[in-house]
């Protein structure tokens, strides 16, 4: 009779501490979930248990630190143990911003609730489908060990970021036509805000899987190959540098979005 090894203390911080991550993960992807629906449905109580929700996030976090931090002293990893370690922590803190996101949508809506709604946005609904599928296979892949599709995920940021532009767009045009459209047009503009930057957050975890299962960083390349598509494209149109479309484009976006600041997390100061 075959008797499974017994697992060592090690063996069993490691797999504690992944637990703990995917079980943060599966929060915050909740909790992203619930701040939709709520804006969805107009509902306030939604953006009060976002809120408490989000307390069991931050209280997860501060459980994985504190065992990275012992499981460092006291086992002393090596290699590809030492990248999970390096991975779990800057997991941990990216899935916390996206609790803290879940709940500045969660903020907005209960805002927007006071207003007349706007006209129907479909970009603002697929954005957050979209990010939230992102979220759930970067943690998938990171559950399964997965580069291939973690590699896949920035290629969905890229498609998120031209929906938020697109979506700014019409949210500008509605409160220029409208006045009355002007306060939760602000509002929709943070939420869309939060929801790219969700985007941005699943995709530095799918690029950290990378990191920790090829032992190479993936976070600049998608840089490189944009510098080389605008290079192209200022040659072949014979534009001065900083002048291609991109930067054209984002220029008239800066001229005509309405007089508001947000803080480094997206919300409103």
């Amino acid at each position: 009779m075959n008797e499974t090894p017994a697992t060592s203390p090690f063996e069993a911080e490691l797999g504690r501490l992944r637990e703990l991550l995917l079980d943060m993960g599966g929060q915050a992807e909740r909790l992203v979930h619930m701040a939709l629906a709520g804006l969805s449905a107009r509902d306030p109580r939604q953006a009060k248990a976002v809120r408490k929700a989000d307390d069991e996030i931050d209280a997860l976090e501060i459980e994985v630190d504190e065992r990275v931090l012992e499981f460092l002293a006291l086992q002393r990893p090596m290699a590809g143990d030492l990248r999970f370690v390096f991975v779990a922590l800057k997991a941990c803190n990216d899935i916390e911003r996206v609790g803290d996101h879940a709940v500045n949508i969660a903020k907005a809506c209960r805002r927007i609730i006071g207003h007349p709604p706007l006209p129907d946005i479909p970009e603002v609904w697929e954005m957050g489908r979209r990010v939230r599928r992102m979220l759930g296979s970067a943690l998938n892949a990171l559950a399964n060990r997965d580069a291939a599709a973690a590699r896949l995920i920035a290629d969905e940021d890229e498609q998120v970021d031209s929906m938020r532009g697109s979506a700014f767009r019409i949210i500008i045009s509605y409160m220029l036509e409208q006045p009355r459209y002007i306060s939760p047009g602000l509002d929709t503009i943070l939420v869309v805000q939060n929801l790219e930057r969700i985007g941005d957050l699943a995709t530095n975890i799918a690029e950290d899987v990378v990191f920790l299962l090829e032992g190479k960083s993936i976070k600049h390349a998608k840089l490189g190959d944009r510098d080389a598509t605008e290079e192209r494209t200022r040659n072949e149109e014979n534009l001065p540098a900083g002048d291609s479309r991109q930067d054209v484009a984002a220029a008239g976006a800066e001229t005509e979005a309405p007089r508001h600041s947000l803080d480094s997390r997206g919300e409103e100061s």
